[in-house]
């Protein structure tokens, strides 16, 4: 049975250039093509790690970039749209490049590459969540800021209290949706040495010279992955649909 998924799996993948394809070196049916799948498939943990705390320390940093647009004061409003447009401009290769070899030299501080890598990730994709933030708070009507004025609660505990748990219903399928885009941007931090999924497999293609077979496989592994993660998101918007209706 192995064997014939094995055989599905790969069969419309053909070489057009008469080179013999070499799927036995990622084959579990030999000791080299386990061994080698073990490897490519070690670095899924790293891969999840970094883009789960990437994530998280974003949407942090996200929401409290997008605090000051919704002020009333306009220097506070040119420090947000500042932030969000001078970090959506800059490359992330830029930047993870910026941050582990660049930032060392200005300041003195040095990272290890997954420290970087996260580092990186998080800035890029919180100019991306701080606009989510502004855009699901901003969802919310005016007369709902108006109300929780009227019971004399402050700035704060209003957006707390009274339009954060209405504009969560907003925001989290979008947060979601750039989880997945986090997940396919982890695999740059492979250039500063992290052993993401990618890593791992550019240090096989450099050992066994199989760059179609082991990139293919690759892909396969993101793909999964990717459709997965998609596949959560999407059951979970739906559930937030259906409580929103009831």
């Amino acid at each position: 049975m192995k064997n014939l998924f094995f055989l599905l799996l790969f069969l419309p993948i053909t070489s057009c250039s008469g080179q013999e394809l070499g799927w036995f070196i990622l084959s579990p049916n030999n000791v080299e093509g386990l061994t080698n799948l073990k490897f490519l498939l070690s670095g899924l943990t790293t891969t999840i790690y970094i883009s789960v705390i990437s994530i998280i320390i974003s949407a942090i940093l996200g929401f409290i970039v997008a605090i000051p647009s919704l002020a009333k004061n306009k220097f506070l409003t040119y420090i947000n749209i500042g932030y969000v447009e001078i970090v959506r401009a800059i490359p992330l290769l830029v930047l993870i490049l910026w941050i582990y070899y660049g930032l060392p030299i200005m300041t003195g501080l040095s990272f290890s590459p997954f420290v970087s890598g996260i580092i990186a990730l998080a800035i890029s994709e919180s100019a991306f969540q701080a606009e989510i933030f502004r855009a699901g708070i901003n969802s919310i009507k005016k007369s709902q800021w108006e109300a929780g004025s009227s019971l004399g609660l402050t700035f704060y505990k209003r957006l707390r209290l009274v339009i954060l748990p209405q504009a969560i219903k907003n925001i989290l399928p979008a947060l979601g949706n750039q989880f997945v885009y986090v997940l396919k941007m982890s695999s740059l931090v492979s250039i500063i040495g992290i052993g993401d999924l990618t890593r791992k497999a550019n240090e096989l293609v450099v050992s066994t010279y199989r760059p179609l077979e082991i990139y293919t496989f690759l892909i396969l592994e993101y793909l999964i992955l990717i459709l997965i993660v998609s596949f959560f998101v999407r059951k979970f918007e739906k559930r937030l649909k259906q409580d929103g209706n009831n």
